[in-house]
């Protein structure tokens, strides 16, 4: 029972570094070379949520020396923010910090309330274009637009 008691107890240091960091670090780099944005998300959201995790060890770590199932814990966390059938770290950004904080998120008081909502919805790029759109055209013509693409939805 020695060398398997002695791997039983270290299982989250031996498998800890390929879950934490090498699995993710190639799913990043497949992610940056693939023509999707979904899978970015998935991996910025993950190193984002992993430095969280970083910054809370090193700042307690005396407390959590003291919890002797944290390193075990920490693992199950990471594996739930990897692992593809879990996409935990997506599930976190969408949420979490999607509802708790709106980078960005100013829209023209001027415009009717409807359409705020509209804009406020988009990525930055998108919004950016459709202000121009609006300033060029005036709301009306946005208004329009919004109209045929909820019954071009509705249509399918």
């Amino acid at each position: 029972m020695g060398v398997l008691g002695a791997i039983a107890k270290h299982l989250d240091s031996i498998i800890g570094p390929g879950v934490m960091l090498l699995f993710p670090l190639y799913a990043s780099i497949r992610a940056i070379e693939s023509p999707s944005s979904l899978d970015d998300q998935q991996w910025l959201t993950y190193w984002v949520i992993y430095s969280f995790i970083t910054l809370f060890e090193l700042t307690f770590w005396k407390i959590l020396a003291w919890i002797p199932l944290w390193g075990y814990l920490k693992l199950l966390a990471c594996l739930w923010l990897v692992l593809p059938i879990f996409n935990g770290a997506a599930y976190i950004y969408e949420n979490v910090v999607r509802k708790y904080i709106k980078i960005g998120t100013y829209v023209n008081p001027n415009y009717p309330e409807n359409q705020k909502k509209v804009i406020q919805m988009m990525t930055l790029d998108s919004r950016k274009s459709v202000e121009r759109y609006i300033d060029r055209y005036g709301p009306d013509a946005f208004e329009r637009v919004v109209k045929a693409a909820e019954r071009e939805a509705r249509r399918h």
